[in-house]
């Protein structure tokens, strides 16, 4: 704790991620130190197999390392139970997919409001804000059309209202625009700009390097470690 940095929102030392599958172990990660203040909008780039997708698994405590130490504002996450890591997954971090993880069956209003029904919030207070969000991404007239009769930008924009929804401090991106078309993804990222400037903290995890410039710093990983990190633009 001793080196936590006031306004660091992530903390990670040394850490390593080794999958062991029995007859080969592969080192995903090796050695990474990385702090994400209040307020970053921030993206880890690098190609297939780099290990970016397992920083973000780490980061968004989907998964946890093998070496190494994360502190997530302060509080060390490998101590967590399994119920901890659940509940911060659902209170502080809103995840946001590249195959936008929605449920097809019910109403974008439904998807937006989920992660309020498990964090247990009173009706009124959901309804103001599912409408809150669907108002902020630019689909307040769209709560009662089904994921499937949305376009792949409007499902995106689904997704990102559903993982502001508990209010998360940290919004992470695993290859938003992947399934995208470029316009479409622009807006994405767009719309990312726009959450940024009203103090939202963003990851953004691509291979897209266009994609990667519109954000604020850029971090590129390969074969397991942080071999650049710089302000963009």
């Amino acid at each position: 704790m001793s080196e936590h940095l006031n306004g660091s929102l992530i903390h990670m030392r040394g850490i390593g991620k080794v999958y062991d599958t029995g007859k080969i172990k592969v080192e995903a990660l090796r050695e990474v130190d990385l702090d994400v203040r209040d307020g970053e909008f921030l993206s880890v780039v690098g190609p297939s197999g780099s290990g970016k997708s397992t920083l973000m698994n780490l980061i968004g405590c989907l998964d946890t390392p093998t070496t190494g130490t994360y502190e997530l504002r302060g509080e060390p996450v490998s101590g967590m139970s399994r119920t901890d890591l659940a509940d911060v997954r659902n209170r502080r971090i809103g995840f946001v997919f590249q195959s936008f993880n929605l449920i097809p069956q019910i109403s974008t209003y439904e998807n937006v409001e989920m992660p309020l029904l498990f964090g247990r919030v009173a009706k009124k207070k959901r309804r103001e804000r599912v409408e809150e969000l669907l108002e902020k991404v630019g689909l307040g007239d769209r709560g009662h059309h089904k994921p499937t009769e949305l376009s792949g930008g409007q499902m995106q924009r689904v997704a990102i209202a559903r993982a502001l929804a508990m209010r998360p401090a940290l919004l992470l991106a695993d290859e938003p625009t992947g399934n995208l078309d470029s316009s479409s993804g622009g807006d994405i990222m767009t719309l990312f700009e726009e959450l940024w400037t009203q103090g939202h903290t963003m990851v953004v995890i691509t291979h897209d390097s266009a994609l990667a410039r519109r954000t604020k710093r850029q971090i590129e990983i390969h074969d397991g470690r942080i071999t650049a990190d710089s302000a963009v633009g």
